[in-house]
C-alpha cells in the first residue's frame, strides 16, 4: 500500500481498528474542530481546492491538471499552490520543472509545473500573493490542503476514489480519513468519484443528501499506442500501484511483473539496479508513472536508466464535458460574492 497508508486502512474494521479508537476519536475531535473554527486568510484571487477526504492517492493532481487547462480555455491565467510532499524551503517557492529535484519539492508540483505557475509553501496566503504579484496569476488551483483550513476557499471539489473509498471510515490512525466525513462535508462544494467501483457509493450518497453535486471522473492514458502489446515491468511509488499497472493494462500493456513502493518513495540506486537487471533478464520493458519519473529526473538514477523507461501519462476525463466548465464558473461565482460583501 503506502508508507502513509497500511493496508488494514482499507479492509473491513478489525481488532487494530477497536484498539486505536481512543486515538481515533481525539485525532477526528481536533481535525474537526480546526476545520470549523480557524481563520481563514482571504486572498485576492479566486481559490479551487481539489483536495480528499482521504490521506493516500485519489487522482487529486490529474483533476487539478486539467481544471487549470480548462481556466486557460476560458482565458484565465492559472497558478498551483502546494504544500509540496517533502519539500524542504524555507519560503514561498515557484518551481523550476527543469532544474528543482522533487526532494526539495515535491513530486506532483513538478507535475502541475508543467502546465502553469506552481507555489509550494505551506504558507499559502504567502504563496498565492507570490504567484499573484509576481507571476499574474488571477485564479488559484489549491492541489491538495482542504483540510489545513489557512485559507479562505471558494470552492472545494473533494475526490474520492471508486475503488477504495474512504477505507475502513475511520479516522487516523485507525482509518485513512483525516477528519469525519460529516465535518468535511460542511466545507464540500462537490464531490468528484473518479474510477469505477462501488467503494464511494457510501461518501457519494452522504454527499447527495447534503445536497452537494456529484461529479465523475476517470482516468485515461495520454499515451496509449506507447504500451500497446508490450511487456513490461511495472513499477510505482503511488499512493495505490495497483491503479497504475491496471491503467498500463487498459493502454493494451502485459504486466508481466511488477514491483510496488511506498508513496513517494525516493529510490536508491541499487533499487534501480536491480529493477533494470530484473527487466534485461525476463525481456521485458521498464514502466513507471508521471509521479516516479519525476522523482527519478534529479534523483540517483543510474546512467542510462531512465533512456530505458516507459512513463505513462495519465489525463483525468470528466464523464460530462461541460462540468470543467462549471466548476471554475461556480468559483469565479463564489468570489465575486466574497468581494461584494467585503
Amino acid at each position: 500500500m503506502t508508507s502513509e497508508a497500511p493496508p488494514f486502512w482499507w479492509e473491513k474494521p478489525d481488532w487494530r481498528v477497536l484498539a486505536l479508537s481512543p486515538l481515533s476519536a481525539v485525532y477526528g475531535m481536533v481535525a474537526g474542530r480546526r476545520m470549523r473554527h480557524a481563520p481563514r486568510e482571504k486572498v485576492a484571487a479566486p481559490v479551487l481546492c481539489v483536495g480528499n477526504l482521504t490521506v493516500g492517492g485519489s487522482g487529486k493532481t490529474p483533476v487539478a491538471i486539467a481544471l487549470a487547462r480548462q481556466a486557460k480555455r476560458m482565458q484565465l491565467t492559472p497558478g498551483f499552490l502546494s504544500r509540496g510532499h517533502g519539500g524542504s524551503f524555507a519560503k514561498p517557492h515557484v518551481v523550476d520543472a527543469h532544474h528543482d529535484a522533487a526532494k526539495h519539492v515535491g513530486d506532483e508540483p513538478l507535475l502541475l509545473a508543467e502546465h502553469a505557475p506552481v507555489a509550494v509553501t505551506a504558507n499559502r496566503a504567502a504563496g498565492a500573493k507570490l504567484l499573484m504579484e509576481e507571476h499574474g496569476c488571477d485564479f488559484l488551483i489549491m492541489d491538495d490542503g482542504f483540510q489545513s483550513a489557512r485559507i479562505h476557499i471558494d470552492y472545494a471539489l473533494v475526490v474520492v476514489d471508486a475503488r477504495f473509498g474512504v477505507g475502513n471510515g475511520r479516522v487516523i490512525p485507525g482509518g485513512p480519513l483525516r477528519a469525519k466525513v460529516v465535518d468535511q462535508m460542511v466545507f464540500t462544494s462537490a464531490l468528484l468519484k473518479m474510477g469505477e467501483g462501488s467503494a464511494a457509493d457510501t461518501v457519494v450518497r452522504q454527499a447527495a443528501r447534503a445536497g452537494r453535486p456529484i461529479f465523475l471522473a476517470h482516468v485515461e492514458p495520454a499515451n496509449p499506442a506507447r504500451f500497446a502489446g508490450g511487456r513490461f515491468l511495472a513499477f510505482a511509488g503511488i499512493g495505490h500501484p495497483e491503479k497504475f499497472f491496471d491503467t498500463v493494462r487498459s493502454a493494451g500493456g502485459e504486466v508481466a511483473l511488477s514491483r510496488a513502493f511506498s508513496d513517494h518513495h525516493f529510490y536508491a540506486a541499487d533499487e534501480l539496479a536491480d529493477l533494470a537487471a530484473l527487466a534485461r533478464r525476463e525481456g521485458l520493458r521498464l514502466a513507471t508513472t508521471a509521479k516516479d519519473a519525476a522523482r527519478l529526473r534529479h534523483g540517483t538514477a543510474p546512467a542510462g536508466f531512465l533512456d530505458q523507461l516507459d512513463v505513462l501519462e495519465i489525463d483525468a476525463v470528466f464523464e460530462l464535458d461541460h462540468v470543467p466548465e462549471r466548476i471554475i464558473g461556480e468559483t469565479l461565482d463564489a468570489w465575486r460574492l466574497r468581494k461584494m460583501r467585503g
